[in-house]
C-alpha cells in the first residue's frame, strides 16, 4: 500500500507493531536511520527532522515513500510509543505527507470490547475518527482467520462504525488452493465491507522484509488491488478528489510543579 499511495502523493508507512513482531525496523538498519528514536518527545518537531528519521523505499513505478519504525538494536529496551491515533496524525501533518499507513497490531476487538467496558474511546474508533481514515482489517486466510474476522465484523458493526468504509485483506498462509471456509466467509464478508482482497503467500517477505521491488507479480498485484479499494472507498465516502485534511492543533506543553 506505501508503494501504491505513492505514485499518488507523498507517503509514509507508520509502524506501531511491537519491534520484534514487524518487518519494517530492518529497513532502517539497512539505510542506518534514526528512526522514532531520533524523534525526542519532549521537544518540538520540525519536518526535516521527521523525514530525516526515516527510512526510504522505492515503489515499482519509482516513487518514493518513507517508513518510520523503530529500528534500534533488539536488546534495547522498547520506546513507550503513544496509543493514542491523534498523535499518530500530528506525527503525519508535522511530516507534511499526503497519504499515511499506520501499520498497527491490536486486537480490534478485543479493544472494542475493552472500550466500552471501559467507557473510553478505544485505539479502533479512534483511528476510524481520523479524517479520511479507511481501516483494513487484515487476517489469515484460515479457516479460525476468517471465523476470528468475522466476529471481530459483528462488533463493529454492533459498536456502530462504517463497514461501508472498511476494506478486509486476507493473507494466504501458503501456496494453493483457498479452504472452502474462507473463501465462503470471503463471499459474507463482500457484503458487508468496501471490498475483500486476497493477499497471495510470499516467502520472499520472510527473507526480504516487505521491500516492494523484491516481491512477486502476484504480490504486487495484491497491493495494487489493496491500494485501489482503499481508494475507491474513500472517494465514495468523502468524493472525488478529496478535500484538504483538517490540521491538527498542536499540544500544549505539559506543566510540572516546581
Amino acid at each position: 500500500m506505501g508503494s501504491g499511495l505513492a505514485a499518488g502523493g507523498s507517503t509514509v508507512v507508520l509502524d506501531l507493531a511491537p519491534r520484534l513482531s514487524s518487518p519494517w525496523p530492518a529497513r532502517l538498519v539497512e539505510q542506518k536511520a534514526g528512526g522514532l528514536a531520533a524523534l525526542p518527545p519532549d521537544q518540538p518537531l520540525t519536518r526535516s527532522a521527521v523525514r530525516q528519521a526515516c527510512a526510504v523505499d522505492t515503489g515499482t513505478d519509482g516513487s518514493p515513500w518513507h517508513i518510520l519504525s523503530d529500528g534500534r538494536e533488539w536488546h534495547t529496551q522498547p520506546l513507550a510509543l503513544s496509543e493514542n491515533p491523534a498523535a499518530w496524525y500530528q506525527l503525519a501533518a508535522i511530516g507534511g505527507w499526503q497519504a499515511v499507513v499506520a501499520d498497527t497490531a491490536h486486537p480490534l476487538a478485543h479493544d472494542l470490547l475493552t472500550a466500552r467496558c471501559a467507557g473510553e474511546t478505544g485505539q479502533t474508533r479512534g483511528w476510524y475518527d481520523l479524517p479520511y481514515a479507511v481501516p483494513v482489517l487484515c487476517a489469515a486466510a484460515t479457516a479460525q482467520g476468517v471465523r476470528s474476522l468475522q466476529q471481530a465484523v459483528m462488533v463493529l458493526h454492533a459498536e456502530g462504525l462504517p463497514l461501508q468504509r472498511t476494506v478486509v485483506a486476507l493473507i494466504a498462509t501458503g501456496d494453493g488452493r483457498l479452504p472452502a471456509a474462507v473463501r465462503a466467509g470471503a463471499t459474507m464478508l463482500r457484503s458487508r465491507t468496501a471490498a475483500v482482497v486476497q493477499v497471495p503467500y510470499n516467502l520472499h517477505i520472510r527473507a526480504h522484509s516487505l521491500a516492494a521491488a523484491r516481491l512477486r507479480s502476484r504480490a504486487r498485484q495484491a497491493a495494487a488491488q489493496l491500494t485501489a479499494a482503499v481508494l475507491a472507498a474513500a472517494h465514495a465516502t468523502w468524493c472525488h478528489p478529496l478535500p484538504d485534511a483538517p490540521q491538527p492543533a498542536p499540544i500544549a506543553p505539559a506543566v510540572t510543579a516546581s
